[in-house]
């Protein structure tokens, strides 16, 4: 939350500890009672500033002020960058590790920039008019723009969801298409005032909402050439923001997030469970195409295509180049005229090509449904897969009903006042019943995958561990095997020693092995993880406080892209080794362990041997003072 009279509190601060360095320092209780513009941020405070310790130090080409606790932590850090006798710069930090910055960057005795470090997040934000409030975000990830959208909703503050927007600059210099240029651009523009009319009724959110987390799939790149683009474009797809008020979860669909620079935009207003379900489908806006027309890209049949048939198919293609630049309305018509082509070219087929279409009609209605561009498509799902059971073809009725099973799941999280919980229990019961019913079925890998991280996450790690352990030995061929294997051994690690050979970021060779005689903690981690950025400077903390005395940090990166990790690295520097493979999630060094999400991070004791396959940044410095005494 930002401060409503910010110059107030840089003038007490400038009155209090401005003027030549040897001149008497300000008290330190006059210091720490200074707090940052922007309050949504946790600082040390400590229970008696009498007792504390307020020092003029020489910074760089700068000089200022440090204040200390009695043990020598720093507090604040006070800066006088250009040496003219008036301080510009206002940190605060939280155990030892900056988290905030205020900045005079005209040196006019007004902030006009705001950062955010360490724990606290990357946010870096301008605020051109210096009356406390950020103009435009000059660095923002992903998770802290949902979290913005999320704080935006429950103030009913337009001005601060629409600073997330992309500006006509920014998309000028992504090198898009003209087609997708004008796209974003129609979308940017209505986005304000859907915002507008979104909190216009009253609250979409409970006063007391908070954002908890961040939601998506992993970043893609759409490439070079896509539709006309000159450059790669990275993007989130189908991006969530979960919320809390008083133990009531909620969700906001935010839907398309494009990295700009060091900064993440919106193209689109929130949506809300329960709105207009056709505009929540702008979630997919890159990847959209792709995936109605990824289960209806047309294969032709084996056999050939009668002249009637052409012509449906012709039609298909028609409709799949409409849906490309059609409004969200028109594209749950189209839809609709999809499915009931597909439906027209399974009757005119013969038997050996007639399973073709119907695989692609479950495939296009799905992945429809789960977009939530054409609701309608559950119930043409489950008309499919009765008709595949009466005519006896269980392989068929089984990957039907698969893909009923998931988009049933989709449309019943999206409606209003959803029970998630509730929705949560039916889900697993049926893919329970669908294992029962399809046993050999390869979609019942997925979905016993599925059951197993279900029961895991909610502490059932027996039930998870049988589920784990039958697909490994009864579809050993299939992806899902091998990371439920994995998972097994993960969740059996404890006490035992891990293995860990796999080459460097760098080019080098670590084996875990080597390792013996210090403790050591494995992090899994991405950069497309904040919250694995935000544990890596508290690890290197530790690593300073602890290193000397045996403590020592592997990083294992499931980057898809592996100059996205070193591209990380190179401005963010970690005094351990990170191992690299490629396939990201589902890569071999993932798969090892059953890594299912992060951050994971795994400690070893100085023998190898695993003592917490879970542990959480916090719990580590505990560990190290037992086990390094």
């Amino acid at each position: 939350m930002q401060r409503t009279a910010p110059l107030l509190a840089l003038l007490v601060l400038v009155s209090a500890i401005s003027g030549p360095l040897h001149a008497a320092a300000p008290t330190a209780k006059a210091a720490l009672a200074l707090k940052p513009v922007h309050s949504d941020v946790e600082i040390d405070m400590p229970d008696d500033p009498d007792k504390c310790v307020v020092k003029a130090e020489r910074m760089g080409e700068g000089t200022g002020w440090i204040v200390r606790d009695p043990n020598g932590l720093i507090l604040r850090r006070f800066v006088d960058s250009n040496n003219d006798n008036i301080v510009d710069m206002w940190c605060y930090y939280l155990h030892g590790l900056e988290v905030y910055r205020d900045i005079d960057s005209d040196f006019n005795n007004k902030a006009d920039q705001h950062r955010w470090f360490s724990t606290a997040g990357r946010r870096w934000g301008i605020d051109k008019n210096e009356d406390g409030r950020i103009n435009h975000w000059k660095a923002i990830s992903a998770e802290e723009v949902s979290a913005e959208v999320v704080a935006a909703l429950r103030d009913k503050d337009a001005a601060r969801f629409e600073r997330l927007l992309l500006t006509e600059e920014e998309l000028a210099s992504l090198g898009l298409g003209e087609q997708k240029q004008k796209l974003i651009r129609d979308k940017v523009a209505t986005a304000a005032e859907s915002f507008r009319r979104t909190v216009a009724g009253g609250n979409p959110l409970a006063a007391n909402a908070k954002w908890v987390s961040f939601s998506a799939t992993r970043p893609g790149i759409i490439p070079q050439g896509t539709d006309g683009s000159t450059a790669d474009l990275t993007v989130y797809e189908n991006v969530a923001a979960m919320t809390d008020a008083d133990g009531k979860q909620g969700i906001v669909q935010i839907g398309t997030l494009i990295q700009v620079g060091d900064a993440w935009r919106l193209i689109d207003a929130p949506k809300l469970p329960g709105g207009d379900v056709a505009a929540i489908a702008e979630d997919g806006f890159f990847y959209q195409a792709a995936l109605v027309r990824g289960g209806g890209v047309v294969t032709l049949p084996a056999s050939g295509a009668s002249e009637a048939m052409q012509k449906l198919i012709e039609q298909l293609q028609q409709i799949d180049q409409a849906a490309a630049g059609a409004t969200p309305a028109a594209r749950s018509k189209l839809h609709a005229q999809r499915a009931a082509l597909l439906e027209q070219l399974i009757e005119a087929s013969t038997p050996a090509d007639r399973e073709n279409w119907v695989r692609q009609l479950a495939d296009s209605v799905s992945a429809a449904v789960q977009s939530a561009e054409y609701p309608d498509g559950v119930q043409k799902l489950q008309a499919l897969a009765a008709e595949q059971k009466r005519q006896g073809n269980q392989d068929l009725a089984a990957y039907v009903a698969y893909r009923y099973l998931m988009a049933n799941y989709a449309i019943s999280m999206q409606g209003a006042g959803t029970n998630f919980a509730k929705v949560q229990a039916e889900w697993l019961k049926s893919l329970e019943a669908f294992v029962k019913e399809f046993p050999s079925s390869p979609d019942s890998a997925d979905a016993m995958l599925q059951l197993a991280i279900a029961q895991e996450f909610a502490g059932e790690e027996d039930e998870a561990r049988k589920w784990y352990t039958t697909i490994a030995t009864q579809f050993r061929s299939t992806p899902a095997a091998e990371k439920a294997a994995g998972a097994k051994r993960r969740l059996e690690s404890v006490g035992r020693e891990m293995e860990l050979i796999a080459p460097t970021l760098d080019n080098k060779k670590l084996d875990l092995s080597k390792y013996r005689g210090r403790v050591v903690l494995v992090q899994y981690w991405a950069t497309w993880c904040d919250p694995c950025k935000k544990d890596m400077d508290q690890l290197k903390a530790l690593v300073g406080t602890y290193g000397r005395r045996g403590f020592s940090v592997v990083g294992v990166n499931l980057d898809s892209d592996r100059n996205e990790a070193i591209g990380f690295l190179r401005t963010n520097t970690f005094p351990w080794y990170n191992v690299y493979e490629p396939g990201g999630l589902d890569s071999r060094l993932a798969n090892e362990m059953g890594i299912l999400t992060l951050p994971t991070m795994i400690l070893l004791d100085d023998k190898g041997k695993v003592v917490d396959r879970n542990v959480h940044v916090s719990q580590v410095e505990e560990e190290l003072k037992k086990r390094l005494k």
